[in-house]
């Protein structure tokens, strides 16, 4: 086998195209969206070398239009589940004993595709079956899928780098880094393509096999990305593409002995519930598996009375309601103070004016639909309950229709309880609401930013003032794994700002860093002695001299 010390190419964050009007890259993307909206698909699941297919058909309906049938899908059972699972057992051994550099030719590879032929395509699909403009489906589908794919092969090759620092004389010390003995389970959101991507392949990176569940409101981009990491040349088995109920793939896999670990990006809920299902069957498995999770958020813009208006009413509009709220940083609890509160409103109230809502295949909505029926009814039924409230003001919006799709209108409600229901719950959504408080009260609303929700995912300072500035950075260190001064509190980048939270938002294991890769190998340490002692006595066992 030909051996050598490989440098890959440097990892660029990939330029975001802006769809103007008449670029030619909006009339691409347009040609895109009526090609697969033409047109009716069934998605097949990727077990090994097959494409599968089940007597069980689900539809993929747009948000923003759910008369209309994109595709179908085939759900699987239980045996689909130990299907995958086989395959990439099967898989394995070769898969590990490829060149670490034959495997990230496959997703530097795959990186390509996707800023290449596949960009409208994957695109087209991430606005279409989940509802995300041109804008924020370019940001997430191309651009951070890229990212991730090119800078966690770079991170790949930062790791194999590190070694021992000291090896005496007559002794040579190295690590090598193992793969998980065993398959990783990727259980996948809806709301972020890349999040979807960069879950399995961050792990197949490191020499493990997949069996990959994405949510089912995100299986018509998912099949895209499979089709690009098949052409890209990821082997059969390695990444294992399977639509079933949650429920159904936990009780298979985390029973399995062979199961090492689980990349999860979801509910608080739910990856609760796996933890203590991995701990329960702890004794069942070869070795303790790697739990890795990000799990949400409530996150926080918190204003200075020092604060520029304008940044703050622009961080709320842009943090709240990008993506309908359902990122899990976006902004959905603010603490506006008394002084700047008139002059943010009035901004605020400006600009929602002028914001559209509609269908993603028109490029002046900013707004679209939520993601399904229960989400439209779950979030109407808060902003109901905040209407009939008399210590709740609906500042803006509070209009929800779900006739053509799901929409549910940008909303900012003003509470008079900083502990009010929407200001510590999850409602992943654009519901935004903000507390205003006494200017004076700066110090104290430090603590009840820090104490009001169980997350700590994404949260910002807006401030003028560097003493404040250094005092709210000081003090909220623990409510946010990600924390922005004078910005919104979304929109991570890779490469830039590694991506995670602690508390109740998950394990902090930062996607789109070295952090989050070395989870997926098992370190093994060597040391080889060149000429090894040949009598088992130690100086000191000698008697004295005479």
């Amino acid at each position: 086998m030909l051996k050598g010390f490989f440098n890959v190419p440097t990892p660029h964050n990939e330029p975001v195209l802006n769809y103007a009007a008449g670029s030619s890259e909006r009339a691409l993307l347009q040609a895109a969206l009526t090609e697969a909206r033409s047109q009716q698909i069934d998605i097949p699941m990727y077990i090994g070398d097959k494409e599968v297919r089940t007597a069980t058909k689900l539809d993929i309906r747009p948000p923003h239009d759910h008369q209309h049938v994109l595709a179908t899908f085939s759900e699987g059972d239980e045996g689909t589940v130990k299907d995958a699972i086989a395959a990439a057992l099967a898989a394995k051994a070769d898969w590990e004993r490829l060149p670490w550099e034959q495997r990230a030719a496959i997703f530097l590879k795959a990186a390509d595709l996707l800023a290449g032929p596949y960009r409208m395509k994957i695109n087209a699909a991430t606005m279409l079956g989940q509802s995300k403009n041109a804008y924020q489906a370019e940001i997430d589908s191309a651009c951070e899928m890229i990212d991730f794919l090119r800078f966690n092969v770079h991170y790949m090759t930062e790791i194999y780098q590190q070694q021992p620092p000291i090896s005496p004389k007559g002794i040579w010390n190295r690590v090598e880094q193992r793969p998980l003995e065993g398959f990783v389970f990727a259980l996948t959101p809806f709301n972020f393509t890349a999040i979807a991507g960069n879950l399995p392949t961050s792990a197949a990176m490191m020499g493990n096999v997949v069996v990959w569940k994405p949510a089912y409101t995100q299986i018509y981009a998912a099949n895209v990305l499979m089709q690009v990491f098949r052409e890209a040349g990821v082997p059969p088995g390695v990444i294992n593409l399977i639509y079933v109920d949650g429920p159904v793939a936990g009780d298979v896999i985390f029973n399995h002995p062979d199961f090492a670990g689980i990349h999860f990006t979801g509910s608080t809920p739910v990856f609760q519930t796996i933890w203590q299902t991995i701990g329960n069957n702890i004794h069942k498995y070869k070795s303790y598996p790697r739990i890795v999770g990000e799990t949400g958020g409530k996150d926080f813009v918190l204003a200075h009375p020092s604060a520029n208006a304008e940044v703050v009413s622009t961080a709320l509009v842009r943090g709240a309601f990008e993506y309908q709220g359902q990122k899990c940083s976006a902004a959905s609890r603010a603490y506006v103070p008394a002084s700047l509160w008139p002059k943010v409103k009035e901004l605020m109230q400006r600009d929602l004016a002028s914001i559209k809502m509609g269908p993603v295949e028109d490029f002046g909505n900013f707004v679209n639909a939520v993601i399904t029926e229960a989400s439209f009814d779950k979030l109407a039924k808060y902003i109901d309950a905040a209407k009939a409230d008399s210590g709740v003001e609906v500042v803006a919006g509070g209009g929800y229709n779900k006739t053509k799709g799901w929409f549910i209108e940008p909303t900012v409600l003003k509470v008079n309880d900083p502990y009010y229901v929407t200001m510590c719950t999850e409602l992943f959504g654009p519901v935004l609401t903000v507390y205003v408080y006494e200017d004076e009260q700066f110090d104290e609303i430090l603590d009840v930013v820090d104490k009001t929700s169980v997350y700590a995912l994404t949260g910002s300072i807006i401030s003028q003032d560097r003493y404040a500035i250094a005092q709210a950075t000081y003090h909220l260190r623990n409510a946010a794994g990600n924390f922005y001064i004078n910005d919104k509190p979304t929109g991570a980048v890779v490469g830039q700002q590694p991506f995670g939270g602690a508390r109740g938002s998950g394990t902090n294991d930062k996607a789109g860093s070295m952090i989050n890769l070395l989870r997926w190998v098992s370190p093994r340490t060597i040391k080889e002695t060149f000429d090894p002692p040949k009598d088992y006595r130690y100086p000191f066992l000698a008697p004295p001299a005479p």
